[in-house]
């Protein structure tokens, strides 16, 4: 595979997986905890919800600014990938403390642990061929 190839797949990849974080932070903001369904909540948990989702929705944005010139934002990369990993193992966290969330929490912890990783691994590899400055 080309250097351009490997690029320009590393490219879509990115913009497919960045579409989870954009949507799923955009319906919590609209949407709230109730989003989720269930009964009765509190306001300030809906609150914190919210907010979390508002970072959710910036993170997936952030991921996006990087496809431009993709091979040249190591360090932005991942910085984003240490966050939503450190999200994942808080969620692992939860997952031991609290019990097995819902098919949809642990798709998204598969992301957060897995695909997110891989995703930066591949990131350095296409910067590398590139031979640009990886801080």
């Amino acid at each position: 595979m080309t250097f351009e190839t490997e690029r320009r797949a590393l490219q879509r990849v990115v913009a497919l997986a960045g579409l989870v974080p954009v949507l799923g932070g955009l319906y919590g903001v609209l949407f709230g905890q109730a989003g989720l369904g269930g009964g009765a909540f509190d306001v300030s948990t809906d609150s914190h919800f919210r907010y979390l989702s508002g970072l959710l929705l910036g993170i997936g944005l952030l991921f996006w600014s990087t496809i431009p010139g993709i091979e040249t934002k190591a360090s932005l990369f991942r910085f984003l990938t240490m966050v939503v990993l450190l999200g994942g193992l808080a969620r692992l966290l939860g997952l031991w403390l609290t019990g097995v969330p819902s098919l949809t929490m642990l798709a998204a912890l598969g992301m957060e642990l897995v695909v997110t990783p891989l995703l930066c691994l591949w990131q350095m590899r296409v910067a590398n061929r590139a031979g640009a400055v990886v801080l």
